[in-house]
Order: structure tokens, then sequence, then C-alpha cells
């Protein structure tokens, strides 16, 4: 929701409650399934905390990702967001590119 809202990332942002809509459908669907921590994450987390010690400000909402990813064992991310390319755990796609 975050930026769907944001009016520096689109010219014409969604209401908060069109994007909530947009969510409450993905919620929805059959295919969809949500990353939690699961008990190894505070392992994960510190595994590439070390490996990467200098993660620092808005990059660690990107590095939470990250590591609830590796926690599943997703390997790979359809994304604009060129911060994902630092882990190197994680096979980044931009959705433009395809």
């Amino acid at each position: 929701m975050r930026i769907s809202t944001h009016e520096r990332v689109f010219r014409r942002p969604w209401s908060v409650p069109l994007a909530w809509k947009f969510i409450e459908a993905l919620l929805a669907s059959p295919g969809l399934r949500l990353l939690i921590e699961t008990q190894r994450h505070p392992q994960i987390a510190a595994e590439v905390f070390a490996e990467m010690p200098e993660l620092a400000g808005n990059v660690l909402h990107d590095v939470h990702t990250a590591i609830l990813m590796r926690d599943h064992g997703v390997h790979r991310v359809v994304t604009r967001d060129a911060d994902f390319h630092r882990f190197a755990f994680l096979e980044v796609t931009d959705p433009l590119k395809l």
C-alpha cells in the first residue's frame, strides 16, 4: 500500500481504500501464500546480517522481505526495486524486461 498510494511514485496514486480493496482481492486468491516468520527466522536474519554488515536505514524493509524469502526457500523475486540485487541468494527479474 505504501507504494501504490505514494504521490512521488505514481502520477495518480490510489487512495488507501482502493489500495486496500486490491489487497483484499490478492488475499482471496487461492494461489497466494503469505510468508511469515518461522522459528528459523532469527538464525537466518543473523546469517544475512553477518554476510552483509553494511545494511542500514531504509533498505532494512527490503532486508526483512529477503530474509522471509530465504526462510521459505524462495529464490526468485520479480520486482523493479533494484535494492534486491544486493542479495546474492536471490535471482531478481525486472518485470518490464521479461
